[in-house]
């Protein structure tokens, strides 16, 4: 239960989904956790679910987008608990599914603004503080669609490669200052963005049979499935492991 007692760990997009169940572990292990997200309703329900838990939580309001808003909001969360020690890069959405000859200019920029731009800002912002606790962990969602290609939602592909990539760059660049930075790469999890693709398609259930027809292992993932490999990456036990990625996609990419 103390796997990460006393860190202060930041996440992005973490109202629902991997982000929630992520922010419900790490305050399980010990963190002091920073609920961000632009779903306030929800964000304070993770914050008081942590509470009532015993845990030690609060929520800001976050457009990853923005960075005088990044910048501002880990200079609070730092005031509050007198450090950063964990940067969980969750935020992001999956964006048009249009091939590429088909994606507008508009659609492209709002998506790389969150999932790229938004990795950006919060890494850059939060590295000051990560420097001055002595070390920390960076843990960016990418996706095994940042691996492999699918033949859809092709600049969300572009934007997860990407993540892949900048988490490989930075472990290198702030290695000297002990600090590590990994991907995760989750195969198809049951989360609320995937729950609404699946109701676009017209039948949930058998949308979701398909989609578990996918993975060898024949189901799709649960967002903690994700949470405890952020757990594992964020604490001292993975006090060796930096530029790595850590794939969770029951068998996905193992054909």
């Amino acid at each position: 239960m103390n796997r990460v007692k006393d860190k202060v760990a930041v996440i992005t997009g973490s109202s629902l989904g991997i982000g929630h169940q992520t922010a419900i572990r790490l305050a399980e292990e010990g963190a002091k956790v920073a609920i961000t997200d632009v779903d306030d309703a929800d964000g304070a329900k993770t914050v008081n679910e942590i509470i009532k838990k015993g845990g030690d939580a609060a929520y800001w309001h976050l457009d990853v987008s923005k960075e005088a808003e990044v910048k501002r909001v880990m200079s609070e969360i730092a005031a509050k608990w007198g450090k950063i020690d964990i940067l969980v890069n969750n935020a992001g959405i999956s964006g048009a599914n249009k091939p590429t000859d088909e994606v507008t200019e508009q659609e492209w920029d709002t998506l790389m603004a969150i999932n790229v731009k938004g990795v950006f800002f919060c890494t850059k912002h939060a590295i000051p503080f990560l420097r001055k606790a002595g070390g920390g962990s960076i843990v960016n969602l990418s996706s095994i669609y940042g691996i492999i290609g699918a033949g859809d939602v092709s600049p969300y592909h572009a934007s997860k490669g990407a993540v892949r990539e900048m988490s490989k760059n930075d472990a290198i660049s702030f290695a000297k200052d002990k600090i590590r930075v990994n991907s995760v790469h989750p195969g198809f999890i049951w989360t609320p963005m995937v729950e609404n693709f699946a109701k676009d398609t017209g039948s949930e259930e058998a949308a979701r049979k398909a989609l578990d027809a996918l993975h060898p292992l024949g189901h799709i993932g649960e967002p903690n499935d994700i949470a405890w490999g952020i757990v594992y990456l964020a604490s001292d036990e993975a006090k060796f492991v930096t530029g790595s990625e850590l794939v969770i996609d029951g068998g996905y990419t193992a054909r």
